[in-house]
């Protein structure tokens, strides 16, 4: 029991150390996540982690229950024998009842001034209520330190209400006292205690009574010198600015204006006041000094008299031990002496004994029981105080966000007034001053000129996001207001779902329920990735997910293939290398992580794709890959990001997606067609009535998986469910975008419009929750078999009217070889070449 309680214990201390201000750290997860992996777990996001309290450790380390030596937990432990100390055969039975009925006394009831109350700690002293003296000095010390804190503010308090290390001397008990005591006590144990405290030690006891009182008359003697030091001094200031005034208004007040006079007189009482500090510091500085000095000589003298104890307990444990054997020995021969006569003497010994290790045995258990509950004092104390500075960090956290909300409402009121009933003419209407000023407090950056209020000034809009993506652009105002604009929406979002149950529960109880076994490919997994994988686990189900598809192409791969083919690359020069170099840099410019040339991204996004075009030279390299690699880095290493681009180019999309002739691609977007007649009809009527060719938009969408379309957090959504399920999340996820947005299109009534509002309509689509509910919902039923087959469809109709149009071309270069007019006309491949 006492293992698990303290097991448990350690754990809520672990965790209340960790929390933050908006969630528990991930460490305190029974599957904590991989990190270790991508280019945003570089990325550390700044917490506000409460700093853990080196009072708080200390004590928890003094009040710390042993444990058993071996490694046994639960039923194994508690079988286990109860451990003996060593030292319990320096107890006598007379000793133990003594402590026990101390211990008890605590219970009785009467007046608390009678009490006694016993903690034991692993010294074995007695901690005793101080006399009304000791707290008189106590207090005393209390205030000065009270006063002396208020002079410093900017230092932190510590988090207990209590401190081991700064308890007042007279406060305590002297160790020497505690051990007298000690002595004392067992006086009448044995001969060996009545040796050890004969004589000798009343002497001391009467020098140290003489050297207190002493001591105590020298304190007073030197509060009395400091008091008359101070007045002294106080009326040697008195004489000296009498005597300057008298002076100064004597020889120097002639024909001075009078406000310089007064001006000298402000300065003059300044510079006194200035010297009185300076005077009460110096007297301070002297006190401490004294004090230190006084104190190291106390430490000196402690030491030493520790160092002859340690010797004198040194020298009773040998003749304890002694004594010791030649007790057992006259035992022993007793016993076998007295043999059969004696049994009933021997019996009620038996007993005494047996009830003497009972009684031990529930003295060490009180002790460790003692022991446990004043360390739970202590931490929740140190809890306790914890959660109220976070909690007061909360109140000014919430007052400076409603003073902000009650200044904009303020404009925004005054704003409506002016719209509703305007008193004056639009040149002269506040109106105008109140837009201007809410554009600038939105657009305004964030200033470092008030650090002091830094700590409670709310950062709902960050320059980056947590993926690296650049949220407010740097040089259009209107452009940077509108992705203000988008941000807030998005932070918003996010709040409301945190109000309610998080997936990142469900995860957690996946993980634990998976810690024992393998991941497999199950319902309950594909709902989860559905819904979205929580930003800390991304990493590790990523990487279970290519593994999962390209677990026979790493099979049959030689030991470091990747490095293999990365070495290759580097020494051999390569066609889609220069290629590859002119297209790193337009990657993912709004990205941090592939913004510059040094960038850490740019040389991974560098080897990943030179690797790639080794491994399969028939596509080499085509513009599209390389976003879809950085996507992939920014959660996997580099080999990592090899296999997920192997896994969307060779095993998900088929054949000849990203070839030259992109024949995958152009098949795609026909089956697109026929889903979005078949699932949207009203949306392709309009369409078709309109002749918008959509495919011009919906191409790029196919090819890179949605990147640089869709804001950041649909995208990673949209990538979770793509590397589990395959492709068809594509086509589920477009149909998606369209019937969010389908009533907004059919309000538009010319082509013109309606591909303007195109090019940008997935910009402005943030609920991502509604946004997968369409599309594993209402798009449903979606068989991938239909898919396939159309594919197979369209493919024979695109590559009969390849070749049409091979055949075309082969028809003009004939044509133009035995046509004297034609032979200046070139066809666009070969302008390109």
């Amino acid at each position: 029991m006492t293992y698990w309680l303290q097991e448990l214990q350690q754990k809520r201390w672990e965790y209340c150390n960790n929390l933050d201000a908006a969630k528990r750290d991930s460490r305190t997860s029974p599957t904590p996540s991989d990190f270790s992996k991508g280019l945003v777990a570089k990325d550390n996001p700044d917490l506000s982690i409460l700093s853990q309290n080196a009072s708080a450790e200390r004590a928890r380390n003094i009040l710390a229950v042993e444990t058993s030596p071996t490694d046994l937990v639960g039923e194994q432990a508690a079988s286990q024998p109860a451990p003996v100390q060593a030292s319990a055969i320096n107890f006598s039975l007379k000793q133990w009842s003594t402590e026990i009925k101390n211990s008890m006394s605590s219970l009785r009831k009467g007046s608390n001034e009678n009490r006694k109350s016993v903690f034991y700690t692993t010294e074995e002293w007695e901690l005793l209520d101080p006399t009304p003296k000791d707290l008189e000095d106590s207090m005393a010390l209390e205030e000065k330190r009270k006063h002396l804190a208020e002079g410093n503010k900017g230092l932190t308090s510590s988090a207990f209400p209590f401190d081991f290390g700064r308890v007042p001397h007279k406060a305590r008990r002297p160790l020497k006292d505690m051990i007298a005591s000690s002595k004392n006590r067992n006086s009448s144990d044995s001969s060996l205690t009545d040796w050890c405290s004969g004589s000798g030690n009343r002497l001391v006891s009467e020098l140290q009574l003489k050297y207190q009182s002493q001591q105590e008359e020298l304190e007073k003697l030197k509060k009395d010198l400091l008091s008359q030091k101070e007045l002294v001094r106080l009326l040697q200031q008195t004489v000296r600015s009498s005597q300057y005034d008298k002076y100064f208004a004597s020889h120097l007040c002639e024909g001075v204006p009078k406000d310089t006079l007064e001006l000298l007189h402000q300065k003059d009482d300044q510079i006194l006041g200035l010297n009185n500090q300076l005077e009460k510091l110096n007297l301070e500085k002297d006190s401490l000094q004294q004090e230190v000095k006084s104190l190291k000589c106390k430490v000196g003298e402690l030491n030493e008299q520790l160092g002859m104890l340690m010797e004198t307990i040194q020298a009773k444990d040998e003749v304890i031990m002694k004594l010791s054997r030649q007790l057992s020995e006259c035992e022993d021969s007793t016993s076998s002496q007295s043999g059969a006569i004696n049994s009933p003497t021997a019996t009620s010994t038996n007993k005494e004994l047996q009830e003497l290790d009972r009684l031990k045995d529930n003295l060490q258990g009180y002790k460790t029981q003692n022991k446990f509950l004043n360390k739970e004092i202590l931490e929740l104390s140190a809890l306790r105080r914890n959660a109220e500075a976070r909690e007061r960090e909360w109140q000014a956290k919430y007052t400076s966000l409603e003073a902000k909300l009650c200044q904009i409402e303020s404009k925004y009121l005054i704003l409506l007034q002016e719209m509703k009933t305007p008193v004056c003419s639009e040149d002269q209407s506040p109106a105008r001053e109140v837009i201007t000023q809410l554009l600038e407090d939105a657009l305004k950056a964030e200033s470092s000129e008030q650090p002091e209020q830094a700590f409670f000034k709310p950062h709902l809009v960050s320059e980056y996001d947590i993926y690296g993506f650049q949220t407010v652009p740097e040089d259009d105002d209107e452009e940077k207001l509108v992705a203000k604009s988008r941000a807030l929406d998005l932070r918003s979002l996010s709040l409301s779902e945190n109000r309610e149950i998080s997936t990142g529960v469900k995860w957690e109880n996946y993980f634990a329920s998976t810690m024992n076994r393998e991941m497999i490919c199950c319902v309950e997994l594909k709902n989860l990735i559905r819904a979205g994988i929580p930003h800390e686990h991304r990493s590790k189900m990523w990487k279970w997910c290519v593994n999962l598809h390209v677990k026979k192409f790493k099979d049959s791969a030689i030991p470091g293939y990747f490095q293999t083919l990365l070495q290759k690359a580097l020494e051999k020069p390569n066609p889609a290398s220069k290629q590859i170099e002119l297209d790193l840099l337009r990657t993912l410019p709004n990205n941090k992580h592939y913004s510059s040339p040094t960038s850490e991204g740019i040389q991974k996004l560098r080897n990943v794709l030179l690797a790639f075009s080794w491994r399969n030279p028939d596509i080499g390299y085509c513009q599209g890959l390389n976003r879809l690699v950085a996507i992939a880095l920014l959660y996997l290493e580099q080999e990592d990001a090899f296999w997920c681009l192997v896994t969307i180019v060779e095993v998900f999309m088929p054949r000849d997606y990203y070839t030259k002739t992109l024949l995958g691609s152009q098949v795609d977007q026909r089956v697109f067609k026929d889903l979005l007649s078949e699932k949207l009809p009203r949306l392709h009527a309009h369409f078709e009535q309109y002749k918008v060719d959509y495919t011009l938009i919906t191409f790029n969408w196919f090819l890179v998986v949605f990147v640089d379309s869709v804001v950041s957090d649909i995208l990673f959504k949209i990538w979770d469910s793509f590397l589990y399920e395959g492709p068809k999340v594509i086509f589920r996820f477009a149909l998606a975008l369209f019937k969010y947005k389908e009533e907004e299109i059919l309000k538009l009534q010319d082509s013109m419009s309606i591909f303007k509002y195109l090019r940008y309509f997935t910009r402005t689509i943030l609920d991502a929750r509604k946004l997968t509910a369409i599309a594993f919902g209402d798009l449903n039923p979606f068989p991938l078999r239909q898919i396939r087959n159309r594919r197979a469809y369209h493919l024979e109709k695109v590559r009969l009217e390849l070749t049409e149009l091979e055949a075309i071309r082969e028809d003009f270069l004939r044509e133009r070889e035995t046509c004297v007019e034609k032979r200046d006309l070139i066809s666009d491949d070969e302008e390109d070449s």
